[in-house]
């Protein structure tokens, strides 16, 4: 059997989007519809010819709506594959056919997302019934049309006089089956979450299973590389990379995401008003200042080769004075929570300048995935601030309060440098980064070698212990002041000493801040 004529569907949905369109073509065409709770009750309160489900069992609805279509009655008609067996079995048992299952499930992901809401009215919100018939339907597609998504009414209405093709049931029940897995794995979700992140985290607070559920919202034109397939999933509809916060330029390739991602992650860790410049996920400069354009400005300064064809983010309205200094650098792409008009009339002047407004800056991830080799790598974000109360003065001079401000911005920057990571900074502005060498010693050679100023008097911060004092040594010689790191090798007292030989002061924070 090619196509489905039908005869009698069953409909009971929490998302009501255009269930009158459907119900009444349902109607037109001569289908029964039997429905459920608020569905029936909505439906004939607007007219429509409607079974109620307790009137079509004989039984009714108990224990509160928990208990109304798990019944044979709805079951056997669903799961009936029409045989002269089945047939008879249904006639003895007075089971008619069902051919169509409408059905969307009780809005538990909005449920949960909410503020304040108890496990008591999360677990009221699982639906039982609604996944069992969907999952029963969409298993049967040779007999049943499943439909979970409003947005396939109107190719089903469109398919009632002819009947609904086989290519299309079986599209609709892999379609039904993604949805009953989405909605498990967000249950799951919710009832043994990743716990956050923390100084003391225990590998204990990890889930024995871990789901994902994200959704396509884009094939790439190709991955990092033009031989790579590649394609967007998202677990939120307003994720900065759809095309609606987009307000111009060509497509985010893959790595244009990537790069877009590290930007406004170091962007928003700062309360000033801040300006980064990444390059391949590594800042080439950051910096923060009351005026804006000025923290733009410093940030270019700290390495302008670098800055070329980079992403440009900003944690405040993008201004126009801004705008026309970005204007003078061929940037990839710039992200900020908003844009005036000034800035946005620049800026479109650069046509293929990918120009993003996300609707939430704020968005985070909840965990972190790395593919590896049979597997994935599930961490939760690396969010960790840092408290002045436990920081630990290990040298004999103490910082002033200037290099104490400096080193904690560096701090910061320094969480978001692939390892092994250096930043020399000076007054809220980076002045080199050497990231992702094999060596700590390399890495600081490569923050020096890349200031386009002298480092002398800047401070230096670290994502990990030094394992040699040749790292102190380097800095030393150059001029650095005071260094930041977590502490911890066994060359601690080595480490301190070279320190206060050349007269710097030393902090401790205990975190380490690895980015691979």
């Amino acid at each position: 059997m090619e196509s489905l004529k039908i005869k009698r569907a069953i409909i009971s949905v929490s998302d009501k989007t255009g269930l009158l369109s459907l119900a009444r073509a349902l109607n037109g065409a001569g289908v029964e519809i039997v429905s459920t709770g608020g569905t029936a009750k909505t439906l004939i309160e607007c007219g429509v010819d409607v079974t109620k489900v307790s009137d079509y069992t004989g039984f009714p609805e108990i224990m509160g709506g928990r208990v109304k279509t798990l019944h044979p009655k709805i079951h056997g008609g669903i799961l009936s594959r029409r045989t002269k067996e089945d047939i008879k079995e249904m006639a003895d048992n007075q089971i008619e056919p069902i051919d169509m299952v409408v059905i969307n499930l009780y809005p538990f992901e909005q449920t949960v997302a909410g503020e304040g809401v108890t496990e008591e009215e999360a677990v009221e919100n699982i639906d039982i019934g609604g996944p069992c018939m969907i999952r029963a339907a969409a298993k049967n597609f040779r007999h049943v049309a499943v439909v979970t998504d409003p947005a396939d009414y109107a190719a089903v209405i469109e398919a009632l006089e002819g009947g609904i093709p086989l290519e299309e049931r079986r599209r609709l029940s892999y379609k039904a089956f993604a949805k009953t897995s989405a909605y498990d794995a967000a249950i799951h979700r919710y009832l043994s979450q990743i716990k956050p992140s923390g100084k003391s985290a225990s590998k204990e607070d990890a889930p024995d299973k871990f789901n994902l559920d994200y959704k396509k919202i884009a094939a790439m034109r190709y991955g990092e590389n033009p031989h790579q397939t590649a394609a967007l999933y998202a677990k939120y509809h307003d994720t900065v990379y759809t095309g609606k916060n987009q307000l111009q330029g060509k497509e985010l390739s893959y790595n244009n995401i990537v790069d877009v991602s590290a930007a406004m992650e170091l962007a928003r860790e700062f309360d000033k008003p801040c300006a980064v410049i990444i390059k391949h996920t590594n800042p080439c400069g950051v910096a923060v200042d009351d005026d804006q354009t000025a923290a733009y400005l410093k940030a270019l300064e700290c390495d302008p080769v670098s800055a070329f064809g980079g992403i440009i983010a900003f944690n405040r309205p993008l201004e126009g004075s801004t705008a026309k200094e970005i204007s003078k650098l061929f940037a990839e792409a710039i992200i900020a929570p908003d844009y005036d008009e000034k800035a946005l009339t620049v800026l479109k002047k650069k046509k293929n300048l990918r120009i993003i407004k996300p609707e939430d800056f704020s968005l985070e991830e909840e965990h972190i995935i790395k593919n590896v080799v049979g597997g994935l790598l599930v961490q939760s974000p690396d969010n960790v601030t840092l408290d002045e109360k436990t920081l630990k003065v290990v040298s004999k001079r103490k910082p002033t309060d200037e290099e104490m401000d400096a080193m904690k911005f560096a701090w910061t920057v320094a969480k978001h440098v692939k390892s092994n990571a250096i930043v020399y900074a000076r007054d809220g502005r980076t002045v080199g980064v050497g990231a992702g060498q094999m060596s700590r010693i390399d890495s600081a050679k490569i923050a020096g070698g890349k200031a386009q100023s002298s480092i002398k008097g800047c401070v230096m911060s670290s994502d990990a212990f030094f394992p040699f004092r040749d790292g102190i040594d380097a800095a030393g010689k150059a001029g650095i002041t005071a260094v930041i790191q977590p502490g911890g090798s066994v060359r601690d007292d080595e480490v301190i000493e070279a320190a206060d030989e050349y007269g710097m002061a030393m902090v401790f924070t205990g975190i380490r801040h690895f980015r691979h």
